[in-house]
Order: C-alpha cells, then structure tokens, then sequence
C-alpha cells in the first residue's frame, strides 16, 4: 500500500487501530489494508510490537489476523451495545492473547524502596504480536473506557475510536480526516438548498 492513510491511528487504543485496518465497512465490500502477509509485519512494525530482524511469514498468519481483527470488532461492539461477547470470538481473542511475549520483570529503586516494574518487549513472530493486540482489546474490554468507544459519525467513514474529549461528545475518528469533510459537505448541501 502506498496511500497516505494507510493505516490511520485515530482509534485510541492499539486494538482498535487494528481492527481500523479495515476500511469502509459501510460499503458491501470494504477495503483491506492487510492483504499481504507483508502488511501485517508492517503494520505491527509500525506500532512496535515486531522485531526488526525479517521474519518469514505464512499466509496462515494473515488469516489469522483477519479473523482475530473482526473478532474484536464483533466483542467490543457487542459489549459497547451491553451484550456479551461470542463464546467463539472469545476463544479467538484468548488464543491469540496466549501467544503474547512475556513483559519484562525489572528490579527499580523508587524513593529509598526496591519495587518492580515490566515493560513489554516487541514479539519475535507475528503470532506474539497479535497476542499483544489481542491483550490490548482484553484491557479495553474489561475497562470503563470502553463506554466511550464509538464509530465515527461521517456517513463515509465507521472507523471506531476511543471518545477522550473532555465533554465526551466527540463525533469523528478526526476532525481533519471526516469532521471538516462533514461539515463542508453538510454546508454545501444547505447552499444548494437555499439556491
């Protein structure tokens, strides 16, 4: 892929700018950014969780991908919605989750007093970092943020993003991309309505 939004990151969280890879899900056959194994070594390189050394990877994993992005879409849909989650995009979830690398235990010194702290590590395969993701919507999931998830109110657009505005009524994945589109396109509509 080559465009310049390729994979917009106006979701908030990790999980959901994953599960924004997919776009137009308002068409009947929405366009896919990951359509090559290399586009999601790419795509998980881009936010970290992948080692830089090349790593040989199968289209098995692409599939997986896909389908561990669509399950978090369905769950945290469905959860926004007061619902549960499917026992099958559950299993999804927590199998990708299982592959997640380990955080790495670190001994600190704060004030006087030994604590730890862990701080996670890019995965060595992209099996571990779609466990990453995967522990990423787990958090959401269980979190009050995910309240404030919402789909992005321009018509030609249904990216989910976190609502972070301070009066919590934030309509767009963002004002530059849909909310200034939006609002020149409702504009111009009512021009040519008075005309």
């Amino acid at each position: 892929m080559t465009t310049d939004d390729e994979w917009l990151r106006y979701g908030g969280r990790m999980c959901l700018d994953f599960v924004n890879t997919l776009r137009d899900r308002w068409l009947a056959l929405p366009r896919e950014t990951l359509r090559e194994p290399d586009d999601l070594v790419r795509w998980l390189r881009g936010v970290d969780l992948l080692a830089v050394r090349a790593c040989e990877v199968p289209e098995s994993a692409l599939r997986s991908a896909v389908a561990l992005r669509e399950a978090i879409d369905r769950a945290v849909l469905c959860a926004v919605g007061g619902g549960l989650p499917t026992p099958a995009d559950i299993a999804v979830i927590n199998e990708a989750s299982a592959a997640a690398p380990r955080p790495v235990l670190q001994l600190t010194v704060t004030d006087g007093q030994l604590g730890s702290s862990s701080s996670p590590h890019a995965a060595e395969d992209t099996a571990g970092g779609l466990g990453l993701v995967a522990q990423d919507a787990i958090e959401l999931l269980l979190s009050p943020e995910l309240r404030r998830v919402r789909i992005c109110g321009s018509e030609r657009c249904a990216l989910r993003f976190v609502d972070r505005s301070p009066a919590h009524n934030r309509r767009w994945c963002s004002m530059t991309r849909c909310g200034n589109r939006t609002k020149v396109r409702l504009h111009q509509a009512r021009s040519r309505a008075r005309d």
